[in-house]
Parts: structure tokens; sequence; C-alpha cells
């Protein structure tokens, strides 16, 4: 979102003044894709509660949301097709045809194209074992790219140069660079023991690492992006699969699902430093754009966890579909701002732009769907750094 910048800095210096007060959490909608009940459940993140249904295609599983929360990419696995959701009416928009059972998916940072991994259950369809690149101005597939054997999960690089796919059937993970769509490396992923498999990988939003779960091996394997190696190993709990990073890069939440856990693993140390109980078969895992709250898709449980990732602990459970899995992210980010993140005078141009181009603050929190005037402070304080 691009807002134009004016030159009411006193009546943004008086806005700034009067709203320096208690923080509030960001608002955004989590969509969370129910395999048996071929639909999507729509999570307010503020309320904790289910705020709309939306039917979808054949066994949705992997579920991406575009960078600027206008969109949502659904993998309908058995239906070999990708549901793209429109949040303004949270209704589907548009149905893309792709590969072979489809499972992962991942928007790039610009919007204009999504990954789909094709895991391949019909192996003699050409299109089993590659990766589907759509173009989102036609919601046409253009390029089809050979990866390694039943890819999994897939996610973008925060400069959108390169993708990486886990290969479960190969125990590794290819890296295709974006410019020319091809895989560059194939880095191999596990330790010692049974055959590796990987399935969730998530890049930390400076991009200097990688981390995929090892489901077989009972790990995630730390990938340093400058060198595509494996720098660390870490033991989390029983076949995880889902992970996602925070967005200080300094925590990494992993879903077990046959321990019904969730790690927390420092960065920093690469340790574990916490468990977290959730529901049952926990898969998928995504973070609030604050950083304030884990959400978690309880596969066998039908509900989805929150952790308030401050306590680390478990403080509501969401009843939801048959069979959740949201395997991507899939909570809306927060919005973009005017001002350069990190310096002083960011949070006043900000707050200025907002004031003119939607005539205040509070139409600003309106059209933007925050749940209040703080909470769209509080999305403007963390773009900004403060």
């Amino acid at each position: 979102m691009n807002l134009r910048i004016s030159g009411l800095l006193a009546v943004a210096a008086f806005v700034v003044a009067c709203l320096l007060g208690s923080a509030q959490t960001l608002a955004r909608n989590a969509y969370i894709t129910n395999g048996s009940s071929n639909n999507v459940s729509v999570i307010d993140t503020t309320a904790n509660t289910v705020i709309a249904t939306i039917p979808v295609g054949s066994e949705p599983s992997g579920v991406a949301v575009s960078p600027d929360g206008s969109k949502v990419y659904v993998v309908d696995q058995f239906a070999d097709t990708v549901s793209v959701i429109t949040t303004e009416t949270n209704t589907v928009s548009a149905t893309i045809p792709v590969g072979n059972q489809p499972v992962g998916v991942a928007v790039s940072p610009d919007g204009s194209e999504v990954y789909v991994t094709n895991l391949g259950f019909n192996t003699t369809d050409p299109t089993a074992n590659t990766v589907s690149v759509i173009a989102t101005a036609s919601n046409t597939v253009t390029v089809t790219i050979p990866v390694g054997i039943s890819p999994n999960g897939v996610a973008v690089s925060p400069d959108g140069s390169e993708v990486y796919v886990t290969n479960g059937g190969s125990g590794s993970v290819s890296v295709i660079a974006t410019a020319t769509n091809m895989v560059t490396a194939t880095i191999p992923i596990g330790t010692p023991g049974p055959s590796p498999l990987p399935i969730g990988v998530a890049v930390t939003p400076d991009g200097n690492e990688v981390y995929v779960t090892d489901a077989n091996n009972n790990t995630v394997s730390v990938i340093t992006t400058a060198t595509k190696m494996v720098s660390a190993t870490i033991p989390v709990g029983t076949y995880p699969q889902g992970v996602a990073a925070s967005p200080d890069n300094r925590k990494v939440y992993v879903a077990n699902s046959d321990s019904h856990t969730v790690s927390v693993i420092d960065t920093m140390a690469n340790t574990v430093i916490a468990t977290i109980p959730v529901g049952a078969a926990p898969i998928g895992v995504a973070m609030t754009p604050d950083g304030g709250k884990v959400y978690v898709a309880n596969h066998l449980s039908n509900s989805v966890s929150v952790i308030a990732t401050a306590s680390k602990t478990v403080i509501e459970t969401i009843p939801v579909g048959a069979a959740p899995y949201a395997f991507g992210v899939f909570i809306q980010p927060a919005p973009k701002f005017a001002g350069t993140p990190g310096k002083t005078n960011c949070y006043g141009q900000s707050v200025s732009a907002l004031v003119v181009q939607f005539g205040g603050l509070a139409r600003a929190a309106a059209a933007l769907e925050f749940s209040s005037v703080g909470a769209l402070q509080n999305a403007v304080l963390a773009f900004c750094g403060g």
C-alpha cells in the first residue's frame, strides 16, 4: 500500500502526541483450511472467533495470504486446483488448475507470483514432483519447474530472489532462482537414522536462515542461505510438520503433530526453550504480524489453539471445520505505511499520510480493518520500528 505524504505535519504531531497510549493487538484475519469439510474458516484474531466459512475445492491443505492481505491462495489437494479468495468479500473469485496433488503454496513478496508444490499422487503425471508458478495478474500457470520427489512445503525469500521447496521423498530442499525459474541448489536434510522426511519450511524475515522440519527424525534443520548448507540440527517433538518464524527473527515455532505440542526455538542459540501442549495432531502454525500470538491448526481436534508468545501458554481454543491443515502462512500481514522504518520521522509521516488519505485516523482504522485507532497506531509503530 502506497500512502502519499502531505504537509499536515502539525495535525500529525498533534495526533501523535494524543495517541502514544496503550498498545493493542494488531487485528488481522486467520484463514484455516479444513481438509474434510472442504472449506476455510476465517478467524478474527482480535475476538478469536470464526466470522466466516468459505467453501473451496476438495481437501484444502496449503494456504498463503498475499503480502497486501487482499487475496488468499488455497490448495485443493484432491481437485488439483488453487482457490483464490478475495478477502474483502471472503468469497472465491477464481479457481486455477495446477499440477498433480498440490500441497504447499507461497506468494512472492511483490504479490506477482504464487508457487505451488505438486506432491504427485499419480507419479506418471508429468506435473508430479514439480512446482507450478502462477502469475497473479492472469491467474494462470506460466511455468512448471521439476524439483525433488514428493515436494511438500514451499517458502519464498524476503527479497523474492529464491524459493525453498522441501522434497519429502528425496530428503532434500530444492532452491529455485526466481529470475530463471530453475533449481540452482539441492540441499540434503536429516541426521543418521530413519530416512529424512522434510515437510515444513520457513525463511526468517532477515533472509539469513531457513528452518526445515524433518518429520522422520523429529528434528529441525537450519540452512544458512549464504552457503546453502545445514548449519544446525535441532531436536524437537515427534513428527514435526508446520514451522513459522517470528517477525523479529528471534523465535521459531514448530508444530509437532504426534506429540501434540509446539516447540519454541531460540534462533540465537538454536535450542528449544519451551514446549507448549496444544490440540491433537497440530500441523499448521502462523504468527500475528505483531508477534504477540501464534495460531496452531489441530488436525484431529478440529480446532485452533491460540498461544500468547509472552507467556508461552494457550489462551484460547477455537472450534473450526473438520481436519484443519492450515499448512502455510495463513494470517493476513500488517499493511505497509509511509516513511522509512527506523527513521525518526517515520511515525509522523505515516500518521500524516493516513490522515490525508482517509480523512482521519478513525476512518483509516476502519478502512484498513483494524479494531481501533489504538490498534492502527500499534501497527504503524511496529512498521517504523518504534
